[in-house]
Parts: C-alpha cells; sequence; structure tokens
C-alpha cells in the first residue's frame, strides 16, 4: 500500500493505482473524456490534468501511477484555467445543436461545459464541417462526425473489447475524423457499445432517434432476456411505450457493453404475434374466448384424460419462481415427474448432476476467467454468449490468462487463444479422453501409485494415433496451469455423445484436482435461466436443489411443506414424454412458454408427437407453431411484464423487473397456474412472487440465506453445496472418424438465438438473410460460390438459403443456424442423429449436373 494526499485528504491506495482511482475514492471530482474504465488509460482529451508536487508540469490523473507521499492538488486555478481552455478548443468546431441532439440532457460535453467551461469562447472563424448530413453507418447506428471530440472510445471499445475492429480514424489533429470503414460498418457486430461509450451525440441509436428525452423516459433495471450471461439492462419506456435499452457500468457482469441482441432485440415484447385472448379448438381451428369459457372448458377436457399419464415442458427463459410453481403445480395437481426445461435435447442428468455437485463454482465469471489457463469447450462464444466473449478477451490481453479453445466450430475468441483443437462434432470426447490420457502420462508420477493404477486401468495409456489434431498442446498448457478454469458450452447436449463427453469432462477436472490445481468449472448456457430450471427441479429425475427424486428425505421434506405427495419414480424427460404421445399414453401435454415443433431436433416426429397427445395445452405470450396445434391456448405475460429472478451462468441470481402491464387478455404466469391448479382442485401455496421467492430461499439448499431485498443492484450469489465427487472415472469413448460426407450442425447466429430474438423487427433488419455456411475448400470442390443460394438436402427434407463461405470453417462441415422459422431446419433432421448427414447444390443445378461434377455428397 503506498500514501497519497489530495486537496489535503489522505488515503492508502494499492501500488498501481491511479491518481485518479485515488481521487475517485476520495469523492474528488476529476473530468475525463477518453478515459473508460476497463481500457488502459490513453491520456489523450488533456481533461483531468492535475499539480503534482514536485512536478513542472500538470499531468494526466488517469494515467500517472501514484507513489509514497504523493501530494496532489486537483483543483486550482491553473488547472480550472486548463479545463476551461480545452473545453472552449472542443467547442470551436463543435456543432451547437443539442435542441436536436438524442444526447442533449445526458451530453458528457454538455455537462463539462456547465461545470468547467468558458461563459464566452474566444473563436470566432466559421465551424469545421465533415458532412453536411449524418451518415448511417448501418441499420442501427447513425453517425454525425461534426459532433465528435476525437476521444477514441468508440474505437478503443470496437476494437480491444468487442473484438469486431469496425471502426477508426483518418486524419490527423483537428481534422481527425471516426468512420466507419468504407463509410459503412460491413465488419461491425451491431452492438450498438460504440454509441452507449459516446459521450457525445456523434454515434446515435437510429431504432431511438428523435423519439424521446431522457428526462421524458421512465427507467427501470433488469436483467437481459436473451443468454444466461446475465447481462444489466436499464429499459427506457414512455407511456408505456418501449423506446431503448441501455446499461451502467458499475452494475452487473457486463459493465456497460451489451451485444446486439441485449441491446437492439427488446423490441420483441411489443410482437405483432402477441397472443390477445386464451382459445380452443373448435372444428379444427383455434377460436378466441373468455376466461370464464376456457375454464370450463378446461375443466372437462382435464378430467376426461384422467388416469392417463401427464406431462410438463416450460422455457429455460421463465424466471426462477413461475419454474419452481410450474414443477410444484405438475408433481402435485397432475402427480408427475414427467418434466423438461430444454426443447432441444435430452438432458443426461445422470452424469450432468454429479458434474454440477461436485465441480460447478458459483462464482463471479471476472474471477473465474483470471485463473492461468481457460479452456472452452465446444460451442462458439461469439455467437452464443457474445459478453462473455468480451471478458474473456479481456481475461487473455489484460490478465495474461492462457486461453485454450477445443470446439467443431470457429469463432472470433481463436484469434486471442493460445491453444485452438478443432474436432469432429460428437468428437469433444474422444479428444478430451486424449487430453486427460496425455496428462497422465506426463505428470503420471505426481500421482499416487494406487490413484495412477486406477485411472490407467480405466481410461488406458495415450493413443499412438488419435486422428485428432492437438490433444498434446492442450494437455501441455494445463499442465504448466496452477490454476485451471473449463467453461463448457451447453451446445455439446445436442449430440448422442453428449453423455461420453461430461464423463470425460469429469475425468478431466478429477485428474487436474489430483494434480493440486486450482479449479473452476461453469457452463456456457445460451438461455437467460438455463441455471435456474435445473435449480428449480424441472427435471423428470431431479428435485429443486438438484437432489434425486429417489432420495426419500429431499422428496418428504418437500411434500411435508407442499402438503401433497410427490411419486417417487423418476419422470419422463422430453424425448420419452413425446414417445408416451406417440404411443397414445399420454393424457395432458402442458408446455409453457417454449416451441418445441420448432427446436426439436425432428419435426415429423415432434408433430406426430403432439398431434397424439389427448389434450395439449400451451402457455405462451406468442403465437408460436406449438401453440397452433394446441387445443387450449392460454395467454401468458411475457419478458418485462412480471417481476422474478433469473440465475445466470455464474450461478448469480438477480432481479427481472416488471416495466410494462401484460398485453391485452394475457394472465401473469402465476396467475395462470392457480387458474390451472383450481380446476384440479388443488391450491398452490404460497402463490405470489415474492412467497415463491422465499420458499425457494428456504427449501432450495444453494438459494438459503438469499432474501429480496439483498439482491440489490448486483444479485446475489447462490452457494455451491459442497458434495465430495466419486473417485470414479469413466472410460474413453471410441476415436471418431472423419467420413467423405457433409455432415450438418446447427447453434445460435449472432443476431438470432432462439424464438424472441426472431420477433424483434430490429433484429430482423440487422441480421444476415438466413444462411449456410461452409468452408472454402468445400465450396471449391463443388464448384459454388458465396452469396448465391444453394439447396441443402438430407433423407429427411431440404431448404433452401444463401452460401456463406467461412476461410476458417473446418471442411466437411455444414453450419445451419437453429433460429430461422421460415427455413424449418429440424424437418432435416432426425431425432437420436447429430451431426445430420446432407448434400448441398446449386438452385439451378441440373440432375445430369449433381452426377457429373459430384456435387452431392452424402446423401
Amino acid at each position: 500500500m503506498v500514501s497519497i494526499t489530495i486537496d489535503g485528504q489522505t488515503l492508502e491506495v494499492e501500488a498501481g493505482s491511479t491518481v485518479l482511482q485515488a481521487a475517485r475514492r476520495l469523492g474528488i471530482d476529476i473530468p475525463t473524456f477518453c478515459y473508460l474504465k476497463r481500457l488502459p488509460a490513453l491520456a489523450s482529451c488533456r481533461m483531468c490534468l492535475v499539480e503534482i508536487e514536485g512536478q513542472r508540469r500538470l499531468q494526466p490523473s488517469c494515467a500517472t501511477a501514484v507513489t509514497e507521499g504523493m501530494v496532489v492538488r486537483a483543483n486550482t486555478p491553473l488547472i480550472e484555467e486548463t479545463r476551461s481552455s480545452m473545453l472552449d478548443m472542443l467547442l470551436a468546431n463543435h456543432p451547437l445543436d443539442c435542441p436536436i441532439c438524442d444526447k442533449g440532457g445526458e451530453c458528457e460535453l454538455q455537462n463539462m461545459v456547465m461545470a468547467y467551461g468558458p461563459r464566452e469562447s474566444r473563436f470566432r472563424d466559421d465551424k469545421r464541417v465533415f458532412h453536411s448530413e449524418d451518415i448511417r453507418l448501418s441499420p442501427v447506428i447513425i453517425m454525425n462526425v461534426n459532433r465528435c471530440i476525437q476521444c477514441q472510445r468508440c474505437v478503443r471499445m470496437c476494437e480491444e473489447v468487442v473484438g469486431a475492429v469496425a471502426l477508426g480514424t483518418i486524419e490527423k489533429g483537428m481534422d481527425t475524423a471516426v468512420t466507419g470503414f468504407e463509410g459503412s460498418l460491413a465488419s461491425c457486430d451491431q452492438c450498438g457499445n460504440c454509441v452507449e461509450v459516446c459521450p457525445v451525440g456523434a454515434l446515435m441509436s437510429f431504432p431511438y432517434r428523435y423519439k424521446a428525452r431522457p428526462w421524458d423516459l421512465t427507467e427501470t433495471d433488469t436483467v437481459c432476456p436473451h443468454c444466461g450471461t446475465g447481462c444489466q439492462l436499464t429499459v427506457g419506456t414512455r407511456k408505456g411505450e418501449f423506446m431503448r435499452v441501455r446499461s451502467k457500468w458499475d452494475e452487473g457482469v457486463n459493465r456497460e457493453t451489451l451485444c446486439v441482441r441485449g441491446r437492439f432485440g427488446l423490441d420483441f415484447v411489443a410482437s405483432r404475434d402477441r397472443i390477445k385472448r386464451p382459445m380452443i379448438r373448435r372444428d379444427g381451428a383455434l377460436v378466441p374466448v373468455s376466461w370464464d369459457e376456457v375454464g370450463d372448458y378446461l375443466r372437462r377436457r382435464l378430467s376426461a384424460v384422467e388416469g392417463k399419464a401427464a406431462g410438463g415442458l416450460a422455457s429455460p427463459r421463465l424466471p426462477n419462481e413461475m419454474l419452481y410453481q410450474f414443477q410444484k403445480l405438475m408433481r402435485t395437481a397432475f402427480r408427475t415427474n414427467n418434466i423438461d426445461c430444454s426443447s432441444r435435447w435430452s438432458t443426461p442428468f445422470d452424469t450432468l448432476g454429479p458434474l454440477l455437485a461436485g465441480f460447478n463454482s458459483r462464482a463471479p465469471l471476472d474471477e473465474v476467467i483470471g485463473n492461468d489457463c481457460v479452456l472452452v469447450v465446444g460451442g462458439n462464444v461469439t455467437e452464443e454468449n457474445p459478453v462473455t466473449e468480451y471478458l474473456l478477451r479481456d481475461g487473455v490481453r489484460r490478465r495474461q490468462a492462457g486461453l485454450l479453445m477445443l470446439s467443431a466450430r470457429p469463432s472470433r475468441l481463436d484469434a486471442d487463444a493460445r491453444v485452438v483443437v478443432r474436432v469432429l462434432p460428437g468428437g469433444e470426447a474422444a479428444s478430451l479422453a486424449a487430453v486427460v490420457a496425455g496428462l497422465v502420462a506426463a505428470v503420471g508420477q505426481a500421482l499416487p501409485g494406487d490413484v495412477l493404477a486406477g485411472i490407467d486401468a480405466t481410461i488406458g495409456k495415450p493413443a499412438v494415433e488419435t486422428g485428432i489434431d492437438g490433444p498434446d498442446r492442450l494437455a501441455a498448457a494445463l499442465k504448466e496451469g496452477r490454476s485451471v478454469t473449463v467453461l463448457v458450452s451447453v451446445d455439446l447436449l445436442r449430440s448422442p455423445e453428449a453423455r461420453a463427453t461430461l464423463q470425460q469432462i469429469n475425468n478431466l477436472l478429477q485428474v487436474l484436482r489430483l494434480l493440486g490445481k486450482g479449479l473452476a468449472m461453469q457452463f456456457l448456457f445460451d438461455r437467460a435461466n438455463q441455471m435456474g430450471a435445473w435449480d428449480m427441479g424441472v427435471l423428470p429425475a431431479a428435485l429443486p436443489g438438484l437432489r434425486a427424486v429417489a432420495d426419500d428425505v429431499a422428496r418428504t421434506t418437500l411434500a411435508r411443506d407442499w402438503g401433497a405427495e410427490i411419486p417417487s419414480e423418476p419422470g419422463a424427460d422430453l424425448d420419452a414424454i413425446l414417445e408416451l404421445c406417440v404411443g397414445g399414453r399420454m393424457g395432458a401435454l402442458y408446455i409453457v412458454g417454449t416451441d418445441p415443433l420448432i427446436a426439436y431436433p425432428d419435426r415429423d416426429f415432434v408433430t406426430r408427437a403432439l398431434g397424439a397427445a389427448d389434450l395439449l395445452i400451451v402457455q405462451d405470450a406468442f403465437l408460436t407453431d406449438t401453440a397452433g396445434l394446441a387445443e387450449v391456448v392460454l395467454p401468458a405475460a411475457g419478458y418485462g411484464e412480471e417481476t422474478g429472478t433469473f440465475t445466470n451462468n455464474e450461478g448469480r441470481t438477480q432481479t427481472v423487473r416488471k416495466f410494462r402491464e401484460p398485453a391485452f387478455e394475457a394472465r401473469s404466469n402465476l396467475a395462470i397456474f392457480d387458474f390451472v391448479a383450481a380446476l384440479r382442485n388443488q391450491a398452490l401455496r404460497p402463490s405470489t412472487q415474492g412467497e415463491i421467492f422465499d420458499e425457494i430461499a428456504r427449501l432450495v439448499p444453494a438459494y438459503q440465506g438469499l432474501t429480496w431485498d439483498g439482491l440489490g443492484a448486483d444479485g446475489a450469489f447462490t452457494k455451491a453445496v459442497p458434495t465430495p465427487p466419486a473417485a470414479k472415472f469413466f472410460a474413453p469413448p471410441p476415436v471418431p472418424t472423419a467420413g467423405d460426407r457433409l455432415m450438418l450442425i446447427t447453434g445460435d447466429c449472432l443476431f438470432h438465438n432462439g424464438y424472441l430474438s426472431e420477433r424483434s423487427d430490429i433484429l430482423n433488419t440487422v441480421a444476415n438473410d438466413p444462411y449456410v455456411a461452409m468452408s472454402a475448400e468445400d465450396t471449391a470442390q463443388l464448384g459454388l460460390s458465396d452469396g448465391e443460394l444453394v439447396i441443402v438436402r438430407s433423407a429427411q427434407g431440404e431448404l433452401t438459403a444463401q452460401l456463406k463461405v467461412d476461410r476458417r470453417f473446418p471442411k466437411g462441415l455444414v453450419f445451419v443456424p437453429e433460429n430461422y422459422r421460415a427455413l424449418r431446419l429440424n424437418s432435416l433432421m432426425r431425432r437420436g442423429e447429430y451431426p445430420c448427414p446432407v448434400g448441398v447444390q446449386k438452385v439451378h443445378a441440373t440432375l445430369e449436373d449433381d452426377r457429373t461434377s459430384r456435387i452431392w455428397r452424402g446423401v
């Protein structure tokens, strides 16, 4: 610690702290323009100059490190004169169009001039004008170059945090101008972080332009619904109408940054697809009715299917309280454990449960990515969890973390990684097994003899030829690190090899622990409350708290509190639920907030299954494809229309706040659960959001001790419930071999990650058209060109989309995003088969072309 005195106040700060940081701790205001907390100091704006005893010139406080005994003056006549002169220079060419500028009322330059600026300018020359009109750089970003004060915040944010490098500067001195390269933002993520950090109105949000003034807005702090990172949002509404989203530096995991979905994708709340009234099916068509009518109808239909199996599926985008109440409703009123929370895969909880119990770290992401090595397994962080990608890049560039990537798809993080290993889809398990074997071979002597013998007996010796590039490099990097974080993409659960992959992750973590490494493990969920859905027990084999349904003590405790018996046998997951439907054994199937007809990887099978259920009830805010097949449709409140909590990937529970009223005749999800329970002659107690939160905090071990008031602005962390992992190692799976067929994989794309984002008009203006991504090698071999329309065909179906050639993409793979409803991608897939063999051809190719030019492969 070193001592510093600023304006007569003395403080001890950590060595390496800057004068600016020390001043802010003392509450002393020093103005800045170019400074951003999350980036190294630039010291270009000269607004933060201070006097330091022993120094002849004023020094930039943002870039001056504290030394022992330093004496600083932050407010002197010289400093005031210097600040005033700097502001006068900025105003010399700044257009005085504050009345029409969107930044008016929250403009940093405006505030600085009022606080420190001259009352009369000394400049009388004509103002410099770069462009007479604003420049539309993209569908969501518009620029007024004349207002730019050359602080470089936008350029540095784009390059150093986002990694897009879409903005740059041209010319020098007073003629410096920020520009999108070639007058556009062609390489831009459209995230709008440049707009967020711009201190003036040089970069603006086009969707928000001229719609409101800051003082007209009612602002609500909440959490983003688009992925599991859990970013803080501040939503602005005007007279109940959604206007904009911004974020705050000092709250949340995201530290002011947002991705394109979080900043521009919340207008889905006003989607034209909203369900206006309850509906029942009459003569093959859905007919709007009143809540009383739907209640009478549903009571009769529930009585008619009494005695047959029931099942429930709920979205992991619902808040914890709604998910908890849903599983309670299904287990008590419907007497079933046939419940699940994923419409895209069935969760292998027998393997996942011990992994979560033994290794999952409920800790700040910023903390876990500070470890020596960070291994990302599967998925594409850039497109699934963009803000997590920003934080990982920061960990690599500023904190020297060693980033290791093991995945089938390339991502932008590859450029920052120390080791990148491409594997075949589903081949992650074999590659991880090779890494474990390599670690044991390299440092086996450090393990106890009996442990080493047990490992060798299970996993064997390292294969001489794995068929996979890079496991030895991963093992070497992991061996060198003193602490290791493993980030696991939930995308791995798509594969039939998901269980084997989770087993090998377990092996890896156990070996690293035996070697004395500091360990952390978290999942990268692409759904906002997937962690919460698991914690709340929306699983066929797990109760709230991830306790097994077969656990008599846990089941008895909950049954006593709920006042109803809980079935003791594990239930059916989504796959098995659909099988029950197809077999004619499903009475009531209750689906809440999710659309399996779009998401489940076999459209034909899920269509037959949903059609075969005796009674299909869909509760949703939007008229989804699944709702279109329902017998009863119940209009529910959507995101922003009810208050609750999300639990993000870190295990942080945060408040999701209401900022608008439910649309039309929609009711809150909790009110509808009460409504349905009453039809089953049951009463759900408690039934209000606050009381349910209190019950969760009392009955779910990881949430014990949480209070609603204690969540605060940053939320509160749930607790890891320590469960020593069983010292069990799993045998490695067979090494996959590359075939000569093209294999189709899917996942999220940057602009869409589910049925919420596709209902955003703004996102649909910036998103690429539906596309098919392939490697340059494959497209050259097949005679295909970037941008042309192609047909992708499997044994089950076909689709047409635009080709996108990706030079980083591995040979043999075809990627199509899963989030474009019009494509009906899941109609190409067959359950239990992933990746899916396909062929690709030009739209106008003839059958003879197919045979002679070998366009078709794998069909």
